[in-house]
């Protein structure tokens, strides 16, 4: 059975039909949130970034949130491959016994343990990712306003709720309760167009880079939240899957640098539908394509090869309370998942190596 599928929206099909897809027409790879459904991606990543994208030499923005956040950091080192792998097993093996006397695990217990995670994967190497020759990268991240600009235990729940509610009226009413803030390396530009939502863009730097990748993973009430970052607005930072769960930004927005035409963003997704926020999850009228994905290829898993993995589904946070105290049990399933994905990275070599359009699908 196939296992990947191909999905393009019209201004990248016409591109794929006349130029077929290579390496140097990539100009963005974005990264979404989705925490352990972000485990499929592995041997894309590790073929992308370690194999085909080096067969170019242009700039490439890589924008990412929670789990894509770290994901795209990763691209960034010396010998992506070797670091992507360590990414898997890191995020695979995480395990939280709560403390004696303790039910469950806290959200400060889990916060600390994430921190020493990212230090010791990033430790003596944050040079590597913000002087990447070719990539910059830019970390999504939420910050709270009013309510919801510092963490409560009483103020957080109701500010959440508010968030939610005003949500479901429309999308921009989030940003009375919580505003995008991109934190990006090199002086890069952002590569989108950031009207659609309430936006600030912060430089990434030595300084802010830990606290940034950790607060764009800290997810509400599961982690704390991360506060007043060095060089950026006071304030609690969560999860950047908050605002833009999969990152339905406008990328086909000119730039100065790429003139009226954008360049294929070539997005690396666990599912063919781009939804907004987190928050927009339920609602199913916000997760279509629009014309901000106009020049975008999604790579997806098949749905129904999706079926065909350990219990019918991809790895997902459920899983943590499914398997529970059983973390062989939930190390196996996930290596599993993770294992046979190698064959999504094979068919999209073979799909670019033969420059057609064969198979595309709408996005």
């Amino acid at each position: 059975m196939q296992a990947l599928h191909i999905h393009a929206g019209p201004k990248a099909l016409a591109h794929i039909r006349e130029h077929g897809l290579r390496p140097e027409h990539i100009g963005v790879i974005p990264g979404a949130a989705g925490g352990p459904k972000g485990l499929i991606l592995g041997p894309l990543d590790r073929f992308i970034f370690g194999e085909w994208l080096a067969q170019s030499s242009q700039p490439v923005d890589l924008v990412g949130a929670s789990i894509g956040a770290w994901r795209m950091a990763t691209a960034c080192l010396n010998e992506p491959v070797a670091a992507f792998e360590r990414l898997e097993h890191d995020y695979i093996h995480q395990h939280y016994e709560p403390l004696p006397g303790k039910k469950r695990v806290s959200a400060e217990q889990v916060s600390d343990a994430f921190g020493h995670s990212l230090q010791a994967f990033y430790g003596g190497r944050i040079g590597e990712v913000l002087r990447h020759p070719r990539y910059r990268l830019h970390i999504v991240t939420a910050r709270g306003r009013h309510i919801l600009h510092r963490e409560h235990p009483l103020a957080t729940p109701l500010g959440y709720a508010g968030a939610f509610l005003s949500n479901a009226v429309h999308r921009r009413a989030l940003g009375g309760w919580l505003e995008r803030v991109v934190f990006s390396g090199q002086g890069a530009a952002l590569p989108f167009d950031a009207q659609d939502f309430r936006t600030r863009a912060v430089g990434l730097t030595e300084g802010n880079f830990m606290p940034a990748l950790q607060a764009s993973c800290s997810i509400p009430f599961a982690l704390k939240a991360v506060h007043d970052i060095p060089g950026a607005p006071a304030g609690a930072y969560w999860d950047g899957g908050i605002t833009d769960y999969h990152l339905h930004l406008n990328w086909t927005a000119p730039t100065a640098e790429q003139g009226p035409e954008r360049a294929i963003v070539l997005y690396p997704h666990f599912q063919q539908n781009v939804v907004p926020g987190w928050l927009d999850k339920a609602l199913k009228w916000r997760h279509g394509a629009t014309p901000f994905l106009d020049s975008t290829i999604v790579l997806a898993p098949n749905p129904e090869w999706v079926k065909t993995l350990p219990n019918g589904k991809l790895p997902d946070r459920k899983d943590f309370m499914t398997y529970d105290r059983d973390l062989a049990g939930r190390v196996k399933v996930w290596n599993a998942a993770a294992s046979v994905a190698q064959q999504m990275a094979d068919e999209f070599a073979q799909w670019v190596e033969q420059g057609r359009a064969q198979n595309v699908l709408p996005l």
